[in-house]
């Protein structure tokens, strides 16, 4: 784990692993800005594209597609830059897309209820979101071993990129 220290004293850790193991509804769930300025309830955030490509944009909110309904299982990892060591024969499906982060502090919620799950401190400014999607054919019913690795790096790139599409 790293550490930056910023002009007003402020500690921000870099590589540190977050577990995620949290319940979420509707095969969904929210990367944010503590105060997005976008709302997930705009016709322009799960369109068809974004639900083909599991993940949907707004301004300040990420909403990433999950193949179960309910128990989500992962980790969450901020990085100083982007990491270009993965095989992609490794995962199911692969995406990303920017959010702007203006408060500071990166939330992972669910959905509906938006409980926030996990929060991190960060820098404001311009980031990239990736989400790693394994497991995704165990998924019987509403559960299964689905598993979804997220990579956040400082980026100014904010259009949405499948790196491989997942298939059934």
């Amino acid at each position: 784990m790293k550490a930056a220290l910023d002009k007003g004293g402020f500690f921000y850790f870099y590589d540190m692993i977050h577990p995620l193991n949290f319940y979420t509804q509707y095969s969904q769930f929210y990367i944010t800005d503590k105060d997005p300025l976008g709302d997930v309830d705009s016709d322009n955030f799960w369109t068809n594209e974004a639900f083909n490509e599991r993940l949907a944009i707004e301004e300040g909110i990420v909403g990433v597609g999950t193949e179960c309904y309910g128990p989500v299982k992962g980790e969450l990892q901020i990085l100083q830059q982007e990491n270009n060591c993965f095989s992609l024969d490794d995962y199911d499906h692969i995406v990303e897309g920017g959010i702007k982060i203006n408060s500071g502090v990166i939330q992972i919620m669910d959905c509906p209820n938006s409980i926030v799950e996990i929060e991190v401190v960060v820098e404001n400014g311009a980031y990239r979101a990736r989400v790693y999607s394994s497991n995704l054919s165990s998924v019987d019913g509403d559960e299964g071993d689905d598993y979804y690795r997220i990579e956040i790096w400082p980026s100014t790139d904010m259009e949405r990129k499948v790196l491989k599409q997942y298939s059934v």
